[in-house]
């Protein structure tokens, strides 16, 4: 009997691991798509496959890029909802889950009518990058289906590169060049690729009769494919409503985006400093990508953060092309750069020497910023590479700093510990009080001067502010009625993680104005 029973153990527990040790890709499946890779996402959780549907949380193509690991495909291409006319059972999975652990351990039980429907590529991904656009290039062959094999510089060229950009969603090839995103010794793949460009997929291309033998070391291709989003109907490439491509381009609408949101397009659009964001309303909804601020901070690009969303609204994003500050504490101070519009290739440095308190002034005013206050080589840090090689001349009343004149002659070198660090103050008041450190608080962003209207304020807040105006610690704050006119709603939570307010600043409307006192001390 004891023997039956142990036996009896054993079988359980042989059961249990094995149903423990699954291979997290037989609990997941994509049905009803062209290939294994694109359909209704299914996943198999107590026994049972059930759809995953969009309860509570939208899914991103970041979201969709686990699922895609999982089932062994390609890079997520896009993810999209299919609106059934009635609820059934669904799936639903947390999203913030997904990140460390396998679809299946994130599941709950639940209702909708919204399924999930992902595409993801069967042949082609980009591994080790910094976003979906970027990493090492790998091909699965549509013949042996086994394994990813990398693929060798030698055998892959700018024509290549474009196909597979355009496969993957992304914009035009960057860089290509051999370990990038690093190096691996097998398997590789043994033909030469020979697209001609417009081909829809990579393994559509011709490719060598002749198979290679070997590859040399660092020679693994890497691959970086511009971010599909861009600023449209502005006066440059670096100012206008932002539209993101995730399968159709769409113009991106929110109501709550601050500077410190779209410094992020800036960013990755390769433009300057982040000098104003805001709405424009249409007469009725229209499709749009909602595009959440956590996942902007959490480093993702735009394309990996967008979910399908119905709005009046679309956002404007204003950035300078030619002047930033970068390293600084604040959009406001930083090491400065600058691009040429003629070459408009790539930043440099300014050395201190070619650069005085006049000239400062310009890019102050021209960032959106208060009056310079630092001006000082090597204050956030100190690059060898590559230096502007002009002195700027301005005198001050100038808009841009690329307006002002310079020196004919170039500069050959600059002395180490000598690149321009600029700070300047922050483009907020307090008036119509007793002194400086009271009464209404004011913020100007980008010439747009608007009091704050007083949502979610306390002590610990408006101590920001008064530091900002170095006007010691903070005594009281209150509500001053007004009639209903333009404001600025400030986010208190990225005033408290230590950002600026104007970083902070969302446009809206109000009838109450914040008033507030500072010690008036100087810290």
């Amino acid at each position: 009997m004891d023997h039956i029973l142990a036996l009896l153990l054993l079988l359980l527990s042989s059961g249990l691991q094995a149903e423990g040790n699954d291979n997290p890709a037989e609990s997941v499946r994509l049905v009803g798509g062209a290939s294994r890779c694109a359909g209704t996402l299914e996943v198999k959780h107590e026994g049972e496959w059930r759809s995953v549907g969009d309860v509570f949380s939208y899914w991103t193509l970041k979201d969709a890029a686990v699922a895609c690991r999982e089932l062994e495909c390609g890079s997520a291409v896009s993810v999209t909802r299919r609106e059934e006319s009635s609820d059934r059972s669904v799936w639903w999975v947390r999203s913030d889950c997904l990140q460390s652990k396998s679809l299946r351990e994130c599941v709950n039980s639940d209702s909708s009518s919204v399924i999930l429907n992902l595409v993801c590529l069967d042949s082609v991904r980009l591994v080790n990058g910094t976003s979906l656009c970027s990493g090492r290039l790998e091909v699965k062959s549509d013949q042996s289906n086994q394994s990813w094999s990398s693929v060798c510089e030698a055998d892959f060229d700018q024509q290549d590169a474009e196909v597979v950009c355009r496969e993957l969603g992304c914009g035009a090839p960057l860089v290509l060049q051999g370990a990038l995103y690093g190096e691996v010794e097998s398997p590789m793949w043994t033909k030469e690729f020979q697209c001609g460009g417009d081909e829809s997929a990579l393994l559509d291309c011709r490719s060598s009769g002749s198979a290679r033998k070997t590859c040399s070391p660092g020679r693994a291709v890497g691959l970086t494919c511009s971010e599909p989003s861009r600023l449209v109907g502005g006066d440059s490439r670096c100012a206008g409503t932002l539209e993101v491509k995730q399968g159709e381009w769409r113009t991106v609408g929110d109501s709550d985006w601050t500077l410190k949101e779209a410094a992020a397009v800036c960013r990755e659009l390769d433009c300057g400093s982040t000098l104003s964001v805001g709405l424009k309303w249409e007469s009725s909804d229209r499709p749009v990508w909602s595009i959440s601020p956590d996942c902007v901070h959490s480093g993702s690009v735009m394309r990996e953060c967008v979910t399908a969303y119905s709005s009046p609204s679309s956002l404007g994003v204003t950035c300078s092309d030619s002047v930033r500050l970068v390293n600084g504490t604040s959009l406001c101070s930083g090491r400065l750069e600058v691009k040429s519009g003629q070459s408009n290739q790539s930043w440099s440095s300014v050395c201190e020497t070619d650069f005085d308190q006049q000239d400062a002034e310009v890019v102050c005013k021209q960032i959106g910023c208060g009056a310079p206050l630092v001006l000082q080589g090597a204050l956030y840090g100190e690059v060898e590479a590559p230096m502007w090689t002009k002195e700027f001349q301005c005198r001050g009343d100038e808009s841009a700093l690329l307006d002002c004149r310079s020196s004919g002659s170039d500069r050959n070198t600059c002395s180490p510990g000598r690149a321009v660090g600029l700070t300047c103050s922050e483009p907020v008041r307090l008036v119509g009080g007793d002194s400086r450190c009271a009464g209404t608080l004011e913020l100007n962003l980008n010439g747009d001067l608007r009091p704050v209207r007083p949502s979610d304020w306390n002590l610990k807040k408006a101590a920001v502010i008064c530091r900002e105006l170095n006007c010691g610690a903070a005594v009281s704050f209150g509500e001053k009625e007004s009639s209903f006119k333009p404001a600025w709603w400030v986010r208190s939570d990225c005033v408290q993680s230590g950002s600026a307010l104007r970083e902070c600043a969302a446009p809206n409307f109000s009838s109450s104005l914040l008033n507030l006192t500072c010690s008036d001390l100087l810290v």
